[in-house]
């Protein structure tokens, strides 16, 4: 059964382990900062949401500046890096100062399915390398953002709806389909006289 307009409790102890294996699986990925897990995070619940039916973890996200977040992710990683799961520093990056959390131990992943770890491994993949002013405003492009106010909640049933602009070649489609659509009907209508 699909998760599609149900209302999901958060999974805590699945999200710190999203965390862990996005954290682990980022490591070498020079531009990976709190910026890039925010958004990786945003990405991986809501695309499962819009592929798989339901979110991986059902956290809920907020609206800020530079995009979408983890309401509750700075009280988690607190928790998390007082129990020893992850370590966070800083370190350079091209001028910057950036806000790095690695793991600490392996995350456990019997409660994730196969589909969803394929999911977060394609999101890593494609933005392996995107700093955080790029993702930020790849995020921006979704909708659910922009039409948010700052600090409102994002609704999971928004990333039903593209996240992008229609291309050219998928406007001319739409417009062709429904001119399609128009010479049925007239032909129906032709075969009702």
């Amino acid at each position: 059964m699909s998760g599609f307009g149900l209302a999901k409790t958060p999974d805590d102890s699945k999200f710190r382990e999203l965390v862990l294996y996005i954290c682990r699986m980022s490591e070498g990925d020079a531009p990976f900062g709190a910026v890039k897990l925010n958004k990786l995070l945003f990405y991986a619940d809501f695309l499962a949401y819009r592929q798989l039916g339901h979110a991986i973890t059902w956290h809920v996200y907020q609206r800020l500046e530079n995009g979408p977040a983890p309401r509750r992710l700075l009280p988690i990683l607190e928790k998390m890096e007082d129990r020893g799961d992850i370590a966070t520093g800083e370190v350079r990056y091209h001028g910057f100062i950036q806000k790095r959390t690695c793991a600490l131990r392996e995350p456990d992943l019997s409660r994730f399915t196969g589909e969803e770890i394929a999911l977060v491994d394609g999101l890593i993949a494609d933005c392996w390398g995107k700093n955080a002013k790029t993702m930020s405003e790849m995020s921006h492009a979704f909708r659910g953002w922009s039409q948010a106010r700052d600090g409102e909640n994002i609704p999971y049933e928004i990333a039903l709806l593209q996240f992008e602009k229609p291309t050219e070649a998928q406007l001319d489609q739409g417009v062709a389909m429904a001119d399609e659509l128009r010479a049925l009907a007239g032909e129906c209508a032709d075969d009702d006289d």
